[in-house]
């Protein structure tokens, strides 16, 4: 099996985004705000949205199961304040289940988080036990920067995450780090806010002892990590000057990486520097970069092309890549079928 850990509802019937204007709208006259009833999405319009896109994509690929979320530049946890996050959550967060409901053996849900600028996050909480324990969901996208690009809240190794945490800990459930768009001018969302997050995560995660607080706790950076794989001569050489334990001591139990790295060189760096333990296969299709290549003739986001040929990845490290980090990373997953996975949760 090949498990794509990272996946999002780009493709959502336009009727989720017309709510989401009416509710943004509607900031500032609560009178007004669409009640999440309103949303009228039938299961055909769900399923013309993923055939002409992510299932056919999964076809024609031969992946064969996505951890899915809402899409992550529409979280958007800087419009309104934590109310209006926490309708426009539920709103994306039930969309996810309907998708594994109607495709159970294509994806497993990942949940969006009720964030907002200054929040604390346990206000999330109650939505993330909802996903897990109601929907079946298997995780959480965590965005370090609800500010939207003025980075405002704490560094992710502060206490002020800590209840969050240990809620994480006690539904035995990973994050991912994932910023939504940027509102700052001077970083682009895709190519320069989402890198610059993945690189500031780890870097804060380098720099505390976490993980000595919290020693079952995981993450996933994606997009390969941001800059650190590249760069991980200098995060060694900062971590050593500064005597901190070895990256195998430090941070590789508890934090991994995945393959959205949109060219063959950048995953074969990424393959020799960093474990095959700690990476995840994904690709984020339909994603930020949706074109292909006119040296290769494929889609960037085909990361499976990248990975496969590689002759010097042993097949053992290939299966690790491909499904079983995977499983190990989201324990929620394990050895169970997708479908018996989307049955998990209460809503059944």
């Amino acid at each position: 099996m090949i498990i794509d850990c990272h996946g999002h509802y780009t493709t959502a019937p336009p009727a989720l985004e017309a709510w989401r204007k009416q509710q943004i709208a509607a900031i500032g006259d609560p009178a007004m705000a669409p009640s999440r009833a309103s949303l009228k999405i039938g299961d055909d319009e769900i399923r013309a949205s993923l055939e002409g896109a992510q299932l056919k994509m999964q076809r024609e690929r031969g992946t064969d199961v996505t951890i899915f979320s809402p899409r992550a530049s529409a979280m958007a946890h800087h419009v309104g304040d934590a109310t209006t996050s926490l309708e426009w959550t539920r709103v994306c967060n039930d969309l996810i289940r309907r998708v594994c409901t109607l495709y159970p053996d294509n994806f497993v849900g990942v949940c969006q988080l009720p964030q907002s600028p200054g929040v604390r996050p346990e206000n999330c909480i109650a939505e993330l036990e909802r996903c897990i324990n109601e929907l079946g969901f298997i995780g959480c996208n965590l965005n370090p920067d609800p500010s939207g690009g003025h980075w405002k809240e704490p560094p992710l190794t502060d206490r002020w995450w800590y209840p969050l945490y240990e809620k994480m800990v006690e539904l035995d459930v990973p994050a991912m780090v994932h910023v939504s768009s940027s509102c700052n001018p001077c970083f682009h969302a895709t190519g320069a806010h989402y890198i610059n997050a993945d690189t500031t995560a780890f870097m804060q995660f380098l720099l505390s002892d976490l993980f000595k607080d919290f020693p079952t706790l995981k993450f996933i950076i994606p997009h390969g990590g941001g800059a650190a794989p590249y760069h991980w001569g200098r995060y060694k050489g900062i971590a050593q000057d500064m005597k901190r334990p070895p990256f195998s001591e430090l941070l590789l139990k508890n934090v991994f990486f995945d393959t959205c790295v949109y060219h063959r060189p950048g995953i074969e760096l990424l393959l020799k520097v960093v474990p095959a333990d700690n990476i995840l296969f994904a690709s984020e299709m339909v994603g930020a970069v949706k074109g292909v290549d006119p040296d290769t003739g494929h889609h960037y986001d085909d990361t499976r092309r990248y990975v496969e040929p590689i002759e010097w990845l042993s097949a053992e490290d290939r299966g690790k890549i491909f499904e079983g980090n995977a499983r190990r990373v989201f324990p929620r997953f394990g050895t169970r079928t997708p479908r018996a996975v989307n049955s998990a949760g209460r809503a059944n």
